[in-house]
């Protein structure tokens, strides 16, 4: 088995990548899925982010408002640590079964946005991270999933530098380019994967 841990910026297209890594055969693992998973209507996840920042979090079906959620904790870091301080430990667990119950002899892709900010990178035999210039992950956040360039801005804020991701990296994906551009880079990643393994 070899771990890669695969991040990237918001809107650098990193779901992108794991998704034609998962095409070729990867177990691709989502700490974004899991994070949904933790915070799903009847959770102890969910009461605990509605105990900690309020019904106003809440749609009026009783899931979680993840836009609204999101423009608390985006906006403060002590927020934010205390969102992280209960998703974090159930993604933890639930990625460990995950990657214990894939094949011995596979290649297992963790997409994790925070890899950088958690100190991931030595958990992992390869980390992989996909690269845009910020100004083409502003670009994808406001034309592509709708948000405010406040928003948009406020959430890269969060995040890890460019530069901090890829002083971690074994090997970047420039993924400013187009679709051609990004499957050789994938396909050649794959090779280099399947051959360390």
């Amino acid at each position: 088995m070899i771990t890669v841990g695969l991040t990237g910026g918001i809107g650098s297209g990193k779901s992108e990548v794991a998704r034609r890594l998962a095409a070729r055969g990867a177990v691709v693992i989502d700490a974004d899925v899991l994070a949904r998973e933790a915070l799903a209507p009847g959770t102890d996840g969910l009461a605990k982010v509605v105990a900690q920042f309020g019904d106003a979090v809440l749609s009026p079906d009783g899931s979680l408002d993840r836009p609204g959620l999101g423009r608390i904790v985006f906006a403060d870091p002590q927020r934010l640590a205390a969102l992280n301080a209960i998703v974090h430990p159930y993604v933890g667990r639930r990625s460990q079964e995950l990657i214990a119950a894939a094949p011995a002899d596979a290649v297992v892709v963790y997409d994790v946005p925070l890899l950088v900010e958690n100190n991931l990178a030595p958990s992992y035999d390869v980390v992989v991270v996909v690269d845009v210039p910020p100004e083409t992950q502003l670009a994808r956040l406001t034309q592509q999933r709708g948000m405010t360039e406040a928003d948009a801005r406020a959430r890269m804020s969060a995040q890890a530098a460019r530069e901090q991701r890829r002083s971690v990296a074994d090997v970047v994906i420039d993924n400013d380019g187009d679709l051609k551009s990004l499957d050789a880079q994938v396909a050649q990643l794959w090779a280099d994967l399947r051959r360390r393994r």
